[in-house]
């Protein structure tokens, strides 16, 4: 029975979904106006392993994760660039697709964008304004006014006497109360806007993913998920919009992956320690920083700095080189056998990651030991519902050196010139060559078929 770490209830609960065999998880995904950074990579492959481990379950899942294509943040980045909104929001959603699909993760069953369901919003703000949930500013703006929806705090924790003593809250004299969020804003000029009851404007961030939600997976659904810092206040302003909204419950399971931290630091560009994806793609295989981002149980901090990154490196290196040789079908997934049983307790105990990746490395031993096919089929399919050690071993192996100077011929070249020099006894200029190649990022070893080499 999986069991999953419901942010709301404070504990681990056992997963039941509204209609038997079936699942529908929403998951908040990128403002499109930059780069995909490292906290970006964590929320997609993530949810990306908790929805390949729910269909390997058995269960059939529905998968929306969304893009937010209008936003203060967009419109003064496309004013800088001085180009269309359009144009920036499709060049980074192009980008984006790009470090996924680098990543291995796979695409979502559906990726609504803010800008497609503009009229869902204002249906939903509507209903609100009606229920007496929100109210017209002066200045234009529509705001949910908290104190009216009697479950405020309920997933934050968070009472309104601590939030009405200063925590995030924003001061605006529009507001009726401090607490009160924006659902609506007028329009200023320059803007992009859309018409609405309250006069031409557009949406405020919360309100794009209860109406998107809502809209693709009903007023009630199983899974909602989202990096830690979405908790409060995303999160909770969801809740607040679409429970006063429909009068029932919103999201049963609350899902909330870990902060990613630099060198022990919480990574932030004014600490000058932000990584983009594709900067660390520039010194790693796209399957090292997944692997690093599942080595770690999603809940927790993930600590990310070069030693850490070389570690994954080397311990997916020990997977792929028990594999190295071996012709391998995919294995059936038979929860009856013991590995992959202890496999699956692992995940049906809150996606425990950590404890499932024991498993691989103890059929890697295995493999190692007996060079049983069988067991290196195990090993293949248990990890390819993490979405790792599907490529061809050597592919990895032999990838792009650490110094990236030599080409895979010269490599044959050199290591055919040390065969020679240590036919003739020539210890020396063998040794020489070995330490020549390692320099350039190329690990030999000697087997009894020959000498294969890995990068380093």
């Amino acid at each position: 029975m999986l069991k999953i770490y419901n942010s709301i209830a404070r504990e681990k609960e056992e997963f039941h979904p509204i209609t038997p065999g079936k699942v529908r998880m929403y998951v908040c995904g990128m403002t499109v106006y930059d780069f995909c950074h490292l906290g970006h990579a964590r929320v997609m492959v993530v949810f990306d392993m908790v929805a390949r481990w729910l269909r390997a379950s058995g269960l059939d899942l529905t998968y929306v994760r969304n893009i937010t294509d209008i936003d203060d943040k967009i419109i003064k980045r496309a004013a800088e660039n001085n180009e269309s909104i359009g144009e920036l929001t499709e060049r980074f959603i192009r980008a984006m697709d790009e470090d996924a699909a680098a990543l291995g993760v796979k695409k979502p069953d559906l990726e609504p964008r803010a800008t497609q369901h503009i009229a869902d919003m204002l249906n939903m703000i509507a209903v609100l304004v009606e229920k007496g949930l929100a109210y017209r500013a002066d200045n234009g703006d529509v705001f949910y006014a908290v104190r009216g929806f009697n479950g405020y705090g309920k997933l934050s924790g968070k009472s309104l006497e601590d939030l009405r003593a200063g925590e995030r809250v924003e001061v605006d004299a529009y507001k009726r109360d401090p607490l009160d969020f924006v659902l609506w804003k007028s329009a200023k000029p320059g803007e992009p806007a859309w018409e609405s009851p309250w006069g031409p404007g557009r949406p405020g961030w919360h309100i794009e993913c209860s109406a998107m939600s809502d809209h693709h997976l009903g007023h009630h659904f199983d899974i909602h998920g989202g990096g830690q810092d979405l908790q409060f206040p995303h999160h909770e302003n969801e809740i607040a919009q679409s429970e006063g909204a429909h009068d029932c419950t919103y999201v049963n399971y609350w899902m909330h992956n870990g902060f990613v931290r630099v060198d022990e630091e919480k990574m932030s560009k004014s600490l000058g320690n932000f990584f983009t994806i594709r900067e660390v793609l520039t010194k790693y295989d796209p399957e090292v920083l997944r692997f690093f981002i599942l080595r770690a149980h999603y809940r927790s901090p993930l600590n990310y700095s070069d030693a850490h990154l070389n570690d994954a490196k080397q311990a997916l290196t020990r997977l792929y080189t028990a594999l190295r040789g071996i012709e391998v079908d995919a294995a059936t997934l038979n929860w009856n056998d013991p590995q992959m049983a202890r496999f699956q307790t692992a995940m049906d105990d809150d996606f425990n990651t950590p404890e499932a990746m024991a498993v691989l490395f103890d059929l890697a031993n295995e493999v190692n030991r007996s060079r049983d096919v069988n067991a290196a089929a195990r090993l293949k399919t248990l990890a390819g519902v993490l979405g790792l050690l599907q490529r061809p071993p050597e592919e990895f192996l032999q990838g792009a050196s650490t110094a990236g100077a030599l080409a895979p011929d010269q490599i044959e070249a050199l290591i055919a010139e040390r065969a020679a020099a240590k036919a003739t006894r020539n210890f020396a200029e063998a040794d020489r060559i070995r330490k020549e190649l390692l320099d350039n990022g190329v690990v030999l070893e000697d087997t009894p078929q020959g000498t294969i080499w890995r990068s380093a």
